[in-house]
């Protein structure tokens, strides 16, 4: 994620992570609680020998990867709609409780921007379905430029958006984040039961709003490889999901970036660690070959 990198954290003062105080725009608490991790990419050759066994050809990478970890950022899905039957065989090669969190087209986010979609949109949904119980939230990313003065096609979209197809919304213009405007947007989410997307990134702190508004969380994790403040913000995430049941939570998502995504697994390990030692729960990670 290169949206909010920064080239080193070494010079960050310590009271810089910590996560704001959550908004809440949910109404009901929840009976469970499931929590994910994963990364952004299946086809990573590094991996094998260490996450992935030793010579594990790359076919069999999308099975591997669906055995080790719980979601991942689908972003294959941004620059191609792919036929249902791919998205179905991609599916039934994870395990039982796997979700995909698909990004958007970019044909109907960057291209279109959410005019004239149908087609698209149709096709996009199809293969949506056909991950069936794998399905997660899938996101829209919306462009670095596209401020809420461009978002009129974009409301008139979300409100055509199916109810039973979870959504959330990446925001990254500075102008989402005015604090009256965060929190009509918020507002109008939640009454859509669409959720934000937030970004922990180092660069962009705006981005991480902790606005709530649709009973699943996706949180975009910008990692810087094992450094010590990562181990701090992981904490504070777990803390955080050890008291979100009871306002509503259900599904919580961490989408890890790492340069090249070499040390995802680690990060992803490390987090499912820090979850059970902080908030007795339990999350899929990698075991690792070595």
């Amino acid at each position: 994620m290169k949206f909010g990198k920064l080239p080193s954290i070494d010079e960050t003062p310590r009271d810089f992570f910590p996560l704001p105080q959550t908004s809440w725009f949910l109404k009901n608490s929840a009976q469970s609680l499931a929590v994910s991790a994963g990364g952004t990419s299946w086809n990573i050759p590094q991996w094998v020998g260490s996450t992935y066994p030793a010579k594990t050809p790359r076919r069999l990478y999308p099975e591997t990867y669906g055995t080790q970890f719980g979601t991942i950022e689908f972003n294959a899905t941004h620059y191609r709609i792919y036929q249902p039957e791919k998205m179905r065989e991609w599916a039934q090669a994870t395990s039982e409780g796997f979700q995909f969190c698909c990004k958007f087209p970019q044909i109907i986010t960057h291209y279109r921007r959410f005019k004239n979609c149908e087609g698209p949109t149709d096709d996009f949904i199809a293969g949506l379905l056909a991950l069936e119980q794998r399905m997660g939230p899938s996101f829209i990313q919306l462009p670095p430029h596209f401020a809420p003065k461009h978002a009129e096609a974009m409301w008139a979209y979300l409100k055509m958006w199916p109810t039973e197809l979870p959504l959330s919304v990446e925001f990254r213009h500075p102008d989402w984040f005015v604090p009256a405007t965060l929190n009509e947007t918020a507002q109008q989410l939640a009454s859509l039961g669409i959720g934000m997307v937030i970004s922990d990134t180092a660069g962009r702190r705006d981005a991480l709003h902790m606005c709530v508004t649709a009973p699943h969380v996706l949180v975009r994790f910008g990692g810087y490889e094992g450094h010590p403040f990562d181990t701090e913000r992981l904490e504070s995430w777990a803390e955080w999901i050890g008291s979100s049941a009871s306002h509503g939570l259900e599904r919580f998502h961490l989408l890890v970036h790492e340069p090249d995504s070499i040390y995802t697994p680690n990060t992803c390990g490390h987090f499912a660690r820090i979850l059970e030692e902080k908030a007795g729960l339990a999350c899929q990670a990698p075991i690792r070959m070595h």
